[in-house]
């Protein structure tokens, strides 16, 4: 028995709920190019799968970390099946026309407070935070900054924070 099971609302995990994942969560974002970009490139992840809904105007991207040599199946509902069984994987959800028609998407870091960030486990933070600096990656917190010298947030393109942390400690 953990600590934990003694923190007031925990319950013990239920039978009817073995076999559930946390699959994935889901940020909108105003240019799917831009986000596309920072997910892709600065961050590392894969482009696992894309449905457009032309007729409601959105297309949803998902992403994820993807181990070397793992392939991702190319049919198109073994893909989804596989999807749905992952986890960690990130969903942008693009309206069609957001990135100019003055849509404002609330990151939740300022007031209202509500949504606070995702976060990313990297190997050497202060690699990573580097190759952040080189690539005019804005910045919420450096490693330097506050009391927290282990912990870094940079921001993609729609404001949304990214936590950096490294699981092993700093170097």
């Amino acid at each position: 028995m953990s600590s934990f099971d003694q923190t007031p609302g925990v319950s013990p995990r239920e039978a009817a709920t073995q076999g559930f994942v946390f699959n994935h969560t889901m940020l909108r974002v105003k240019d799917i190019r831009a986000s596309l970009d920072f997910y892709t490139r600065v961050l590392g992840f894969s482009l696992i799968d894309r449905r457009d809904h032309d007729e409601a105007k959105f297309s949803l991207y998902f992403l994820a970390y993807l181990d070397d040599g793992e392939r991702v199946p190319e049919e198109a509902d073994a893909r989804r099946e596989w999807l749905a069984r992952r986890r960690g994987v990130l969903e942008l959800t693009h309206n069609h026309g957001s990135e100019t028609d003055g849509t404002v998407y609330h990151d939740g870091n300022s007031d209202p407070r509500g949504f606070g960030h995702i976060c990313v486990a990297v190997p050497d933070i202060r690699a990573a935070c580097a190759r952040f600096e080189d690539l005019g990656v804005a910045f919420q917190k450096r490693l330097t900054d506050g009391r927290m010298k282990s912990i870094a947030f940079i921001k993609d393109p729609d404001g949304y924070w990214v936590e950096i942390i490294q699981p092993t400690g700093l170097n």
